[in-house]
C-alpha cells in the first residue's frame, strides 16, 4: 500500500472556504425558503469588460483557421500580453522589467502556492497575521511550518496585524528565510506607503531573505503614496518576487490569469553556498509542471490594457469601491467598528460585543441571512474580526446593509 504525504494530514479541518460553504449549505437545508447574501468569498460579480469579450472571441476564430491556429501555448506566456504588462504596469511607473522575467499563469493563488517548492523545507517563514490562509497551508503541505500549537504553527513567525498597530506588521524579530507580504491586504485592506515598503526591503535585503509580494488588489489603490509595485522601491529587485491576477482587476476569476515577475537579479543560496538565480528555477518548475494559459484567454487578458479595456476596468473597480464605501458606512451607522474598504474591495470589521468570529458568522447567517468571512479564518489575530465583501451587485449590498440595521439583533 501506497504511504501518504503525511503533512498534508497535519492540516486542521477544510479550507476556510469550503467550511464556509459547508455550513451555508447545512443552513439552506434547514431553512430553504432563506434568501442568503452572499459577502464572503471574494469572487467578482460584474461581466468582463467588453473589450476582453471582443478580444476573446476574435482569439476563438483564430483558432478555426490553420493561419492562426495556436497548440501549446509558450510556458513563460505570449510576447503579446507579457509585452502588454511590461509597458502598462512597470515601465510607465519607471519601473525595468525584462520579457524573460515576466511569467503567465492561471492564477496568483497557484502562483503564491506553487512557489514555495523553489525553496529548502528548512526555511522559515514569516507572515503577517492574519493572512491569506493559502500561503501557510502550502508550506504546511511542504513539511515547513512544524506542528499546530493553540492555532499557530511552532516554525513560522507570526506578524500580529490588529487595531491596535493600525494593521501594520512590524518587522520580525528574528530572522526569517521567506516574508508574505499582501498589499493592499487581504483581509484587513491595510496599505503601506513607500517609506514602510521600502523598511521592508532594506530588511530583507540586510537579512539575505525574499520578500513574496502578492499584488493582486493593486488596482483597487486610491491613495497616491501607495506603491502599486514593489519595484517602485529601491533594491527591490533583489529581494522580491512579486504577484498580479487579472481576476480582481478585470473579472478574471473564472477565465483564469495572472503573472508572477521574478527578477533576474533575485538569487537564493544551494547546499555549497553558492548563488542560485530564482528565475530560470521557475522556469524550469512552470516547463515540467505547466502548460500554460491558453491563447484565447490571454488575448482576453491582452485587451485589459487597451485604451477601452483600461476604461471599462476603471468603471467596474469604481463599482465595487462604492460598494464598499456603502457597506462601511452603513456599518458604522449602527455603531461597528469598520477598518479597509478604501484601497482595497474588503471591508474588515470588529465583532459586536467582543463575539467569536464563528460565533458572529452563524448569528449573522441566521438573523440576517448574510454570509461573511471570520476573521480567525485568517489567523490568529483575526480572532474578533470579520471580513466582508465589496464584490456582490449594487442590490445585495444595499439589502446586506438594509438587513444589519433591522434583523441583526446587536
Amino acid at each position: 500500500m501506497a504511504f501518504v504525504n503525511e503533512n498534508h494530514l497535519k492540516l486542521p479541518g477544510n479550507y476556510l472556504f469550503a467550511e464556509i460553504g459547508k455550513r451555508v449549505n447545512t443552513f439552506k437545508s434547514e431553512n430553504p425558503s432563506a434568501d442568503i447574501i452572499r459577502l464572503g468569498i471574494g469572487d467578482v460579480t460584474r461581466p468582463l469588460p467588453m473589450a476582453c469579450i471582443q478580444a476573446m472571441h476574435k482569439a476563438v476564430d483564430d483558432m478555426s483557421r490553420v493561419e492562426t491556429f495556436k497548440g501549446y501555448p509558450e510556458y513563460e506566456g505570449y510576447d503579446f500580453l507579457i509585452n502588454s504588462i511590461i509597458e502598462f504596469d512597470y515601465k510607465k511607473r519607471g519601473i525595468t522589467i525584462g520579457t524573460d522575467e515576466v511569467f503567465v499563469s492561471d492564477g496568483a493563488k497557484s502562483d503564491t502556492a506553487n512557489i514555495q517548492e523553489l525553496f529548502g523545507t528548512n526555511c522559515r517563514i514569516a507572515v503577517t497575521d492574519p493572512v491569506y490562509p493559502v500561503y501557510v497551508d502550502s508550506n504546511v503541505m511542504a513539511g515547513r511550518t512544524g506542528e499546530y500549537v493553540d492555532g499557530k504553527w511552532s516554525n513560522v513567525t507570526y506578524l500580529p496585524c490588529t487595531s491596535a498597530n493600525g494593521f501594520i506588521p512590524e518587522l520580525p524579530k528574528e530572522r526569517v528565510d521567506l516574508i508574505y507580504l499582501c498589499l493592499p491586504n487581504n483581509p484587513t485592506g491595510t496599505t503601506l506607503t513607500k517609506d514602510q515598503l521600502k523598511v521592508w526591503v532594506d530588511y530583507a535585503a540586510k537579512n539575505k531573505s525574499i520578500i513574496l509580494f502578492d499584488s493582486a488588489y493593486e488596482a483597487f489603490i486610491t491613495q497616491d503614496d501607495v506603491p502599486h509595485s514593489i519595484y517602485e522601491i529601491e533594491g527591490a529587485k533583489e529581494v522580491a518576487i512579486e504577484f498580479r491576477s487579472f481576476s480582481k482587476t478585470a473579472g478574471f476569476t473564472g477565465t483564469r490569469c495572472a503573472y508572477v515577475v521574478i527578477p533576474k537579479e533575485l538569487k537564493a543560496a544551494a547546499a555549497d553556498g553558492s548563488e542560485i538565480g530564482l528565475n530560470r528555477l521557475w522556469y524550469r518548475r512552470q516547463a515540467t509542471k505547466f502548460n500554460g494559459v491558453s491563447y484565447i484567454v490571454q488575448r482576453g487578458a491582452e485587451a485589459v490594457y487597451t485604451e477601452e479595456g483600461q476604461k471599462q476596468v476603471r468603471e467596474t473597480i469604481a463599482y465595487y469601491l462604492t460598494n464598499a464605501s456603502i457597506i462601511k458606512s452603513g456599518l458604522e451607522s449602527v455603531g461597528i467598528t469598520v477598518f479597509g474598504g478604501v484601497n482595497a474591495p474588503y471591508i474588515w470589521m470588529k465583532t459586536p460585543k467582543g463575539m467569536d468570529s464563528w460565533e458572529f458568522f452563524d448569528k449573522l447567517l441566521s438573523e440576517a441571512n448574510i454570509v461573511g468571512t471570520p476573521g480567525v479564518g485568517f489567523g490568529p489575530s483575526g480572532q474578533g474580526y470579520f471580513r466582508l465583501t465589496a464584490f456582490g451587485n449594487r442590490e445585495n449590498t444595499q439589502a446586506a446593509v438594509e438587513r444589519f440595521k433591522t434583523r441583526l439583533k446587536l
